[in-house]
């Protein structure tokens, strides 16, 4: 094997150890708050302060990675991600949920450090490939994760599945200690680390969504992530209330999901950036998402809805990986964690807007108004794809150093 296809591999495993898990307790979270007297209110709080705290630290994390190195930055994210599972597997109080989900979300930035050490060691359509293998390995991650996490938890014991997922943590950890190299130079890192870098902050963030080449497609970003969350957040209030599903067969669906987004992300992005450039991606994929969102939004049927999931999940795996694809060809090579850290950040803030925004709509307006409204987000981000980033030559954007 050569060590291009065993970083790759030992990223992939990587990955799916951590996805599988943060999926094992993430369904359970309701449910552990509810023991502790959590109201729906609460739960919403307690996602909600998870992304906002990924707000902060996933920016950061990336700009430290790009100075000091992607490993000690994963090896630091994982030590966090381990403590946090510890803390909520021996939580005794609300308060001590929601401490653990803070620590998780200021050192969770695994996901973001994982696609910027893609894009040190890949170049051209396999970066694009990369990246589309860790989209499966986090498909592959919720295909099993909940499922387990469910089984542990028989019994009201909600503590179990997040002991369980310290456990795999910690295994990530010393996986990633013992057997993943450096990405960056030594001599690279010392040069970073002599050049000052601004500190993160919502001017700076203010100032990226503003620049030619990167703002366009870290508002693109922000669009797409707006619309997706919409259904994430408020998918399983939908198939409750109009298509009257109980909660097993919606996690049957959600498995249905996840494998979907395995053969999207492991075979048809290899596929696709074969004939197709990645902004050609993000302009048709954001036609196919707005699409899939609006059919969604008025799906009379389970049977419906299992149709309308499969150009759904294409939509938005294609578009995944191909926005976070252009980003890293649109800077410097030393400036690939911050914006991909930038990226995570925006995809925080609208984790923390989502949830509510959708669940407004769902109860006062129907089933139908957050599917209605993130078709209508996308139809607008195709309409200024179109304009601002399909028809821009790569020649418009920094080349990297050294790069091709």
């Amino acid at each position: 094997m050569t060590q291009y296809r065993r970083r790759l591999t030992l990223l992939f495993i990587f990955v799916f150890v951590d996805v599988l898990g943060f999926s094992l307790i993430l369904p359970l979270l309701p449910y552990y708050a509810a023991a502790f007297g959590g109201t729906a209110e609460v739960v919403g709080l307690l996602l909600g302060v998870n992304a906002l705290t990924q707000l902060l630290g996933a920016p950061t994390l990336g700009r430290l990675s790009d100075r000091f190195g992607r490993k000690p930055l994963l090896l630091l994210s994982l030590a966090g991600t381990v403590v946090g599972f510890l803390m909520l597997g021996l939580a005794r109080s609300l308060s001590m949920l929601f401490a653990s989900r803070i620590v998780d979300g200021f050192l969770g930035g695994n996901i973001s450090l994982a696609q910027a050490y893609i894009g040190d060691v890949t170049e051209g359509k396999e970066r694009t490939k990369g990246f589309g293998l860790i989209g499966a390995a986090f498909g592959l991650g919720f295909i099993f994760g909940p499922a387990i996490g469910g089984a542990l938890a028989g019994g009201g014991n909600y503590s179990l599945p997040a002991l369980v997922a310290a456990g795999l943590s910690l295994l990530n950890l010393m996986g990633v200690l013992v057997w993943l190299p450096e990405s960056l130079p030594h001599a690279e890192r010392e040069r970073r680390a002599r050049e000052p870098r601004a500190a993160f902050s919502p001017r700076v963030l203010w100032e990226a969504l503003r620049l030619p080449c990167v703002g366009p497609l870290l508002q693109t970003q922000l669009f797409f992530s707006l619309a997706f969350t919409l259904f994430e957040t408020v998918f399983s209030l939908f198939a409750r209330d109009r298509l009257e599903l109980d909660a097993r067969t919606t996690s049957f669906v959600l498995t249905y999901v996840g494998v979907l987004v395995v053969l999207v992300q492991g075979v048809g992005i290899r596929l696709l950036v074969r004939r197709f450039s990645d902004k050609q991606l993000v302009f048709s994929g954001s036609v196919l998402l707005a699409l899939s969102l609006l059919a969604w939004a008025f799906s009379p049927s389970l049977a419906v809805l299992l149709a309308v999931l499969a150009p759904l999940s294409l939509a938005s795996g294609v578009l995944r990986v191909a926005v976070n694809t252009a980003l890293t060809r649109s800077v410097w090579p030393e400036e690939v964690g911050w914006t991909l850290g930038l990226s995570a950040a925006l995809d925080s803030l609208t984790r923390v807007l989502a949830p509510a925004v959708g669940g407004f709509l769902l109860g006062q307006v129907g089933a139908f108004a957050p599917g209605t409204l993130g078709a209508l987000l996308m139809t607008w981000l195709a309409y200024y794809t179109w304009k601002r980033v399909l028809f821009v030559p790569d020649l418009a954007c920094p080349a990297p150093k050294g790069g091709n």
